[in-house]
């Protein structure tokens, strides 16, 4: 008797030329933004990761575990990063009210005006952003976010 053989995997089609170049802009597009956020995280004497962090916490205070989670390290790594950025005055800690044991991190005034700074120094954007009116930036915004899916975004 034959033992029957799986069935091979199916393959995603390969793309075509014109998703090729998409996605080959879109790398480059993320390639700049990496480069300019590490200039500009430099100008504060911040590390790239201390700047992201930064950032993230800019948007309101956040579980450590969570911040791991969003960063997608360790959260030992991130009780690192928050340690040097609480020895700078620009993020605190305390304790979870609803749980003792969570720590919440929060961005300080100082560290939320670091961070719109840090975020003013993105210049690579700025002026071609700038060529475009209104209604194609929030095309490319809406594509941008059908691209990365519901709530990619927080």
């Amino acid at each position: 008797m034959a033992v029957p053989h799986p069935a091979p995997a199916s393959r995603p089609a390969p793309l075509d030329e014109l998703s090729l170049e998409v996605v080959e802009l879109v790398g480059a597009v993320v390639a700049r933004y990496h480069e300019e956020y590490e200039r500009a995280a430099a100008e504060h004497a911040l590390t790239g990761a201390q700047a992201r962090l930064l950032a993230l916490l800019a948007r309101g205070p956040m579980p450590m575990r969570r911040i791991a989670e969003h960063l997608k390290c360790e959260p030992s790594n991130v009780t690192g990063i928050v340690d040097r950025l609480e020895s700078r005055g620009l993020v605190e800690r305390r304790a979870d009210p609803g749980d003792r044991r969570v720590k919440i991190a929060f961005a300080t005034e100082q560290g939320e005006a670091t961070a719109q700074s840090l975020r003013g120094g993105l210049e690579f954007a700025r002026e071609p952003l700038a060529e475009l009116a209104p209604e194609e930036r929030t095309h490319l915004r809406d594509l941008l976010r059908r691209i990365l899916g519901a709530g990619a975004v927080e």
